[in-house]
């Protein structure tokens, strides 16, 4: 495949042109890579924190669900203000504060530290993408379709590595060693991207809407404590440690609608809330991200809960589930052209559906790692069919801000994550059922994706409309 040089599609110097693009896309890839592995890399870690930091797994699970939140409300304002004000400074930004706030989540002294660090590392996290996006383009400009589907493959390396590199730290190590991890590799690519990414248009656009990315915050976070304090035995729906949060959620969700039609520049255009294509697309995205984030973070717990794995075991049981995203990503992304966008994502839902459904069900026939490690490749499968086509039918909303709509679709995924998680875990804990909870909360999420399907067909078929392209082009133009 040839590619322009950097540079060619952005302003940058002629220093920055002679640079290749494949080394950018290995310099954005770190991040990207870096970012995902802090996903995967606690969850194998979750009976051990509940432990060294005497809390119930509801609370615990805040470690993964922070950092999910984080990324919600940190994607869609930096996807602005990396397409407003340069993705070069935004990516740089970003790298800084995932580092530093890395090492903190390493030295943190309780639970409450460590859920409020993780938020803050993930608000560098998610910068990475929607930057990372953009200077892709800039440098691939007519491969860029390619080149973007590519980046499906490198989450998967992340929580191909994480489970691992997880297992083998707690085992020989402790938890603060999960996070200290990534300070020398996080020095090493702010360096390489200060040195070597080009300098990146930028068009001075107005200021991010913050308060509406706080309100969409908060309003999230009102869910979540809301959730959580369910997860405490004296505590029903009708509690106010339940209902307040949940009031709260109700009132900031409203005000942020409000504002998302009234401010010149909000974080979500209102002909975007108003259209039918992107409210089917990121509901979609939503339940994707419970079913192929949330929970597959959850399964290392449930082995070692249900059959008493060893964290070490049960985090390759993620590994297995990537080397099956791994096979499908790289060569999905290829044939995006002549699938279109709706068939990959449609027998992707149902691979991950099929693979939650073998996760829940008892082995009969094969031993319990086997069936599992199975189940997860399934479903490793599904989300490498459906996340190029989906990310790219995402960005076919709105291509000329690219950097927004990115943010807006992983927002929509780390949602659906979020609200997976905490549900799962807070009845878990109210229960006290653990096993049980999560094999029933499989079983519904399975069911739930395979819902989405009649969505689907709502959802922009590249195919189709690069036809009508082609056939416009081809008609002569009138005299």
């Amino acid at each position: 495949m040839s590619v322009p040089t950097a540079g060619s599609e952005a302003t940058g110097t002629a220093e920055d042109g002679a640079r290749s693009p494949w080394l950018i896309f290995a310099i954005v890839s770190i991040a990207l890579f870096m970012s995902s592995l802090d996903g995967t890399i606690v969850a194998t870690g979750l009976p051990t924190l509940r432990h060294a930091l005497h809390t119930q797994i509801n609370w615990a699970s805040w470690t993964m669900t922070g950092y999910q939140l984080g990324l919600v409300v940190a994607m869609p304002v930096a996807g602005r203000v990396a397409d407003n004000f340069g993705r070069k400074r935004v990516f740089l930004a970003a790298a800084i504060l995932f580092t530093t706030s890395s090492l903190l989540c390493g030295l943190a002294a309780n639970i409450g530290m460590l859920i409020a660090l993780r938020f803050l590392q993930a608000a560098g996290g998610a910068a990475f993408l929607p930057s990372a996006s953009g200077i892709v383009m800039e440098v691939f400009g007519q491969h860029r379709n390619r080149a973007l589907g590519m980046f499906s493959s490198i989450f998967p390396l992340g929580a191909l590595v994480g489970p691992i590199v997880g297992g083998i730290i707690l085992t020989s190590w402790s938890w603060r060693g999960v996070f200290l991890v990534n300070v020398p590799i996080g020095v090493t690519f702010t360096l390489l991207a200060w040195r070597f990414l080009p300098s990146s248009s930028s068009r001075r656009g107005g200021l991010p809407d913050l308060a509406g990315a706080l309100l969409l915050g908060g309003g999230i976070v009102g869910l979540m404590l809301a959730i959580s304090d369910i997860g405490n035995r004296t505590v029903d729906v009708t509690s106010p440690a339940c209902s307040v949060p949940l009031a709260f959620a109700v009132v900031c969700g409203w005000a942020f609608l409000r504002r998302c039609s009234r401010v010149a520049d909000p974080l979500i255009p209102p002909h975007l809330l108003k259209g039918r294509v992107f409210l089917a697309t990121n509901a979609v995205n939503v339940v994707w991200g419970a079913c192929a984030i949330g929970f597959g973070s959850l399964v290392p717990l449930f082995a070692e809960d249900r059959f008493g794995f060893t964290p070490l075991s049960a985090g390759t049981l993620l590994t297995a589930r990537a080397v099956g995203e791994i096979v499908l990503a790289v060569s999905a992304s290829v044939l995006i052209h002549r699938t279109g966008y709706r068939l990959p994502i449609i027998v992707g839902i149902a691979f991950i559906a099929g693979g939650l459904a073998m996760i829940a069900t008892r082995p009969e026939v094969l031993s319990p790692y086997a069936w599992l490690a199975l189940g997860a490749t399934l479903s490793g499968l599904g989300t490498g069919m459906s996340a190029p086509a989906a990310n790219n039918a995402s960005i076919e909303l709105a291509p000329d801000d690219v950097g927004a709509i990115t943010g807006l679709r992983g927002a929509a995924r780390q949602g659906g994550a979020i609200l997976g998680i905490s549900l799962a875990t807070s009845i878990a804990a109210h229960t006290g059922h653990e096993v049980e909870t999560l094999t029933q909360a499989f079983f519904i999420l399975s069911a739930l994706l395979v819902c989405m399907v009649p969505l689907v067909f709502l959802v922009p078929d590249g195919r189709h409309q690069r036809s009508d392209h082609a056939r416009l082009a081809a008609r002569p133009a009138p005299a």
